[in-house]
């Protein structure tokens, strides 16, 4: 089958009014295991798995399971939609409040996420950085972690009000991180972080 500049255009128009559940249902057939997926403003992002990656991401929750227990809810690359157009995020590392339960759909809701991490991509950190640091505040994510193996150091973000965080701190891999004081509450040590 040829495609023609006429049949290339009728699928970007299908394709912009595709819904979030549309994407995810054809990422789940067709993105091979060890891919992250996700939609931010609209645009797909995927990105391999990587040992650093997944190395701090672990780190992050064994200090939330060493904190809260191992029945917490905390999850990894679990898909949630956040505030703004199109936005179905799936956090490195996601902490819901107590007693949160899925909606009618089996999804998470962002309203009960309190803390999230995430670690750079190079592919995707400009997200990290703008587009999702945006939505978790307009969604009232009280703790937002960047750690960022490239640069070797710690963003965290505080206190969001009208779409962005009032508060930002950060901190050199090695550094404890102290979050005690907000819902995370704790002092998160990164010392053992690795670097890319």
């Amino acid at each position: 089958m040829t495609v023609v500049d006429t049949d290339r255009i009728e699928m970007a128009d299908d394709n912009a009014e595709w819904s979030l559940d549309d994407w995810f249902e054809l990422f789940e057939q067709a993105i091979p295991e060890g891919i992250k997926v996700e939609v931010v403003e609209g645009a797909v992002s995927m990105v391999p798995q990587r040992n650093v990656h997944w190395q701090i991401i672990r780190k992050i929750l064994y200090a939330l399971d060493d904190r809260f227990g191992r029945d917490t809810l905390a999850m990894t690359d679990v898909r949630i939609d956040f505030p703004g157009y199109k936005n179905g995020f799936c956090p490195d590392m996601a902490k819901l409040r107590d007693g949160a339960e899925p909606d009618e759909e089996g999804r998470w809701r962002y309203a009960d996420v309190e803390f999230v991490a995430e670690v750079i991509s190079r592919g995707t950190g400009l997200h990290d950085y703008g587009p999702k640091k945006t939505a978790y505040a307009e969604a009232g994510v009280a703790v937002y972690l960047i750690a960022d193996p490239y640069q070797g150091r710690c963003h965290v973000y505080t206190n969001p009000k009208s779409g962005e965080y009032l508060t930002e701190s950060k901190s050199p891999f090695g550094d404890a991180i102290d979050l005690t004081g907000t819902v995370v509450d704790l002092v998160l040590k990164t010392d053992g972080f690795p670097r890319d």
